[in-house]
Order: structure tokens, then C-alpha cells, then sequence
């Protein structure tokens, strides 16, 4: 229940994304059993109809809950900024400009991801 969420610590607008994820799964809108055979397109396709899940979550479950080796996560503020880094350019780029540089990644896209956001640490020994 919502009262019960809140006093959980979950905000009215966490407690109502997670309310319609859980009507999604129970009308079968959602399958997660499903998704690992699905591609990416319609992963987000899927994820990004339920309330309070964008782009970048899709993304983040196709990386991280997946393990899909080739996922640009064109919205992550970190990757851009990384990418900005390392190709010594002024503004971090589009999701079209990352689209293009990372055309010779392909296959590999989420490692290269992974590298972008290591080069961000202090102590990533890049």
C-alpha cells in the first residue's frame, strides 16, 4: 500500500513509478523472464512504457541486469562526459555525436562505456 511505502521512505512519485511497474508485470505488459531474449529495441521499447523508467534505465538494466556487451547509454551524463574528455572536445557531445564515435566500438559499446566511466576516477590507472 502507499501509506506503507511512505513509511518505508519512498517518495509519492517512487512509490507511483513502483505501483505501475508492479500493474505492468501483473498484466503481463512486463515479463521480465522474457526480456533476456528480446532485443535491445524492444527492451526499451517495453521498460520505457511503464511510468518513471526513461532511456537511460532501459539501458542501465540492458548493461548492468543483462550483460549485453553493445549498449551506448547515450543519456548517461558520465559517459558523455568522459567521451568529451577524451576526444578533447569542447562540449560533451549529442547522443547522435556519441552514436558516431562510437561506431568503431561495435560490438562492444558497453565496455567501452565501462572504460569511459573508469577514466573518470581519480584512481582509475587508465
Amino acid at each position: 500500500r502507499p501509506a506503507r511505502m511512505r513509511t518505508l521512505g519512498l517518495s509519492k512519485q517512487k512509490t507511483a513509478y513502483i505501483r505501475d511497474l508492479a500493474r505492468h508485470t501483473r498484466d503481463g505488459r512486463v515479463v521480465f523472464e522474457e526480456l533476456a531474449a528480446l532485443d535491445d529495441g524492444v527492451v526499451i521499447e517495453r521498460l520505457t512504457q511503464v511510468k518513471g523508467i526513461g532511456v537511460w534505465t532501459a539501458h542501465m538494466f540492458l548493461i548492468f541486469a543483462l550483460k549485453r556487451t553493445d549498449v551506448l547509454p547515450t543519456g548517461d551524463l558520465g559517459v558523455r562526459n568522459a567521451m568529451r574528455k577524451a576526444y578533447g572536445m569542447p562540449e560533451p557531445p549529442t547522443p547522435a555525436e556519441m552514436e558516431v564515435l562510437a561506431q568503431r566500438w561495435r560490438p562492444y559499446c558497453t565496455v567501452a562505456s565501462w572504460y569511459l566511466w573508469r577514466s573518470l576516477e581519480t584512481d582509475a590507472n587508465l
